[in-house]
């Protein structure tokens, strides 16, 4: 069997843009990082207080979620803690208090930690079990909580802080897509914080930023330490409402003069429903996105940190590469083709979704051609081949859309198989994809749709929108074709979203990359297949290192066919400690490699093995290996060693030392600069950085995905 992740990726015909939405679809937004009792039929829990603090420094970024829940009932319950993490985030601590102290969890075998924390559940003694969720979320029972008493969790990951084109993002995940029905329809959602909410971030850089924003919280605290360091908080706390319930309690004691009665009733009032409020000190349903902006004109570079200790061979890295600003721009003409989500989940929202295709076809230059395909059960198409986009035919077409009656399933192989088979070879072409990336008939294996579009030679660009979409089956897709993924919030500054795929989409991209080494021992480099880069993107590399000293590193790719080469060196040192968690990040990207490999070519137990194995060691939750959490004599009774204890005590130790050191460049091509050019940024009238925000419509991604300048492969893309 060919397999796509060791032969090189054949040349194509064809680029292909995809847009999907998941999270726009849902009227209501449902929140998650919840506790609720396992039984439905009694109280909830009461969420007292929920506490995140994040650090992103060195290219990747610890958040660490606390959160107090109130059990008000007079028994004792089983809880389910269900959370999202971001792409590309590691879980390795959950903390759960019993008797008042705190206990880090420790990673084994998923059945292994099944039946402990049910053997601890029956022997009545305090226990926690945190194991993946599918895509969705992951998921921890507690028990017991206790009643009429508290409950304290901790939960920390650690991800990549991504840089493009000068622009930094970091979101914190609240809300829930909305396409797992079965979930929505079962539970009855308490996402009100009573007492203290406090979301605090520490940023410190290498290289100088100019701006901070938080485009759908204003209100935060947004503090400029100095150009490398800056602070946000964002604070509410039911002690800062006493003053109002007082003032209220006075008002509504004071005698009532005839002459003020109007403007004292609409006072009370008004102070009235201030004192309901202070009963809901915050509400965990929305995303909080948080953009930064680096100063233009930096230096395309490479930074380097790595985790050696002193009486050990063998050290991991992660090298971070900003590319120089050296891809040219591309136009061309284009056809596009709409692929259409008309299942019965689309009811009340199909017509949103037409007036905004309706806009992004109204925007298409006359000379453009474009075709539609819905799909449900099965895909058909609405118009009769392509069609110029003239005032005429938009309008006749958009009708017609109007005219049809959302039902059924969501068949998205069959949406997309159509789509791709409509697509005239001989022009540049665009497909914009409308769903939630959820397929649920017809073919819904990962597999087929990683085959489907391989032997199809397409590049895949998608928008891959909400904390519940099918992130490993979109990003699969796109890793198989060569193309990116975009990762989109509804809390997202939306206009700066989208530049950053105009940047990506209208210039040439470098494909076909390889990352080699020489001088020193190097292996285990992840990701094991690089794919492309677009403009404005980082490639981050990571990887283990024998011994010391100085490095060959050659970058080389293809430019619009030509071969381009990239080169430095630099030295990797003896001893480096600053960074433990480099080794959870290394291992969540060979794990996804290795479940990437499965996906394609089929499970097979040594592989399973392998991905179990590598959790184990680097404290890890995955799809066979799960957290259990009980108290420290039961560890011992079940002879599970306490290293992921020590991993996390370290990682503590070590995060403390960085944050009393000065900020640290960690740049290490200076003596043979990699890029002659600076990296690519926006302007500051355009960028992230800049004016815009608000919800993310139909309309407005449409309207720029018609917009969008896509090119044929074969001559520059």
């Amino acid at each position: 069997m060919k397999s796509l992740w060791f032969n090189q990726f054949k040349k194509f015909t064809l680029i292909v843009f995809t847009l999907v939405i998941s999270i726009f679809f849902s009227i209501s937004s449902f929140a998650t990082g919840l506790m609720q009792p396992i039984n439905s039929s009694v109280d909830q829990l009461n969420i007292k207080e929920h506490h995140v603090n994040v650090a992103i420094e060195d290219g990747y970024a610890i958040t660490s979620i606390e959160q107090v829940f109130f059990n008000p009932t007079s028994d004792d319950l089983e809880a389910k803690y269900s959370f999202p993490v971001p792409r590309k985030a590691a879980v390795g601590e959950f903390t759960y208090w019993i008797d008042g102290k705190p206990v880090t969890g420790e990673v084994v075998e998923k059945e292994k930690a099944r039946n402990i924390y049910k053997q601890e559940k029956q022997a009545g003694r305090e226990t926690a079990l945190t194991e993946q969720n599918s895509y969705k979320a992951f998921e921890s029972h507690v028990y017991p909580v206790r009643a009429n008493q508290d409950v304290r969790i901790k939960l920390v990951y650690i991800q990549p802080a991504h840089v493009e084109t000068s622009i930094g993002r970091y979101v914190y995940p609240l809300e829930d897509g909305g396409t797992d029905t079965e979930k929505l329809a079962f539970w009855d959602y308490n996402n009100t914080v009573t007492e203290h909410f406090s979301f605090k971030l520490l940023f410190r850089s290498s290289y100088p930023v100019d701006q901070f924003r938080l485009p759908k919280h204003p209100n935060a605290k947004v503090t400029k330490i100095s150009e490398q360091e800056w602070s946000v908080e964002l604070i509410n706390d039911a002690t800062a409402n006493k003053a109002i319930t007082s003032e209220s309690q006075a008002l509504s004691n004071e005698p009532q003069l005839s002459s003020n009665s109007q403007l004292r009733e609409e006072t009370s009032s008004s102070l009235t429903k201030n004192i309901s409020a202070t009963n809901i000190v915050h509400t965990l349903d929305q995303d909080i996105v948080v953009y930064w902006r680096h100063k233009a004109n930096l230096p395309g570079r490479v930074e380097l940190i790595s985790y050696k200790e002193a009486d050990k061979d063998r050290g991991t890295f992660m090298m971070t590469v900003t590319p120089g600003d050296d891809l040219n721009v591309i136009t061309e003409g284009r056809d596009w083709l709409f692929v259409l989500d008309y299942s019965g989940s689309m009811q009340g929202k199909y017509h949103s979704m037409v007036e905004g295709v309706n806009k992004g076809l109204a925007k298409l230059n006359p000379k453009d051609r474009f075709r539609i395909i819905i799909f449900s059960d099965n895909a058909k198409e609405v118009t009769n081949g392509f069609v110029s986009a003239t005032q005429s035919n938009v309008k006749q077409w958009s009708n017609t859309l109007l005219e049809q009656t959302p039902n059924g399933s969501t068949n998205l192989y069959d949406g997309i198989k159509l789509g791709i088979d409509m697509l005239d070879s001989d022009r540049s072409s665009a497909l914009v994809l409308v769903t939630d990336g959820v397929a649920n008939v017809g073919v819904t294996q990962k597999k087929l749709f990683l085959t489907l579009l391989e032997q199809h030679d397409i590049r895949l660009f998608t928008f891959v929108m909400g904390n519940s979409t099918n992130r490993p089956l979109l990003e699969g897709m796109v890793k198989v074709s060569n193309g990116f993924a975009i990762n989109v919030s509804n809390s997202d500054d939306i206009v700066g979203q989208l530049m950053q795929a105009t940047s990506k989409l209208t210039h040439q991209a470098f494909h076909d990359i390889e990352v080699k080494f020489s001088g020193i021992k190097v292996k285990d480099l992840t990701p094991e297949k690089i794919g492309s880069l677009y403009r404005g993107q980082q490639l981050i590399v990571m990887g283990h290192y024998w011994g010391d000293g100085l490095a060959n590193v050659e970058i080389k790719g293809k430019i619009s066919g030509q071969d381009k080469s990239y080169t430095t060196h630099f030295n990797f040192p003896k001893k480096s400690t600053l960074n433990p968690e480099i080794e959870r990040l290394w291992a969540f990207n060979k794990i996804e490699d290795l479940e990437n490999k499965m996906a394609y070519l089929g499970n097979d137990k040594d592989t399973e093995q392998a991905i179990t194995d590598i959790a184990i060691d680097y404290g890890l939750v995955t799809n066979y290996t799960s957290l259990i959490v009980m108290s420290e004599e039961q560890f011992a009774q079940y002879n599970i060693d306490r290293n992921n204890k020590k991993r996390v005590g370290n990682e503590h130790n070590k995060q403390q030392l960085r944050k009393n050191a000065l900020v640290k460049n960690n740049r290490v091509d200076t003596d043979k600069p990699m890029y002659n050019s600076n990296s690519a940024n926006h302007s500051s009238n355009n960028g992230s950085g800049g004016s815009g925000g608000g919800s993310i419509g139909y309309g407005m991604i449409l309207f720029f995905g018609a917009l969008l300048f896509i090119r044929n492969s074969s001559t520059s893309a």
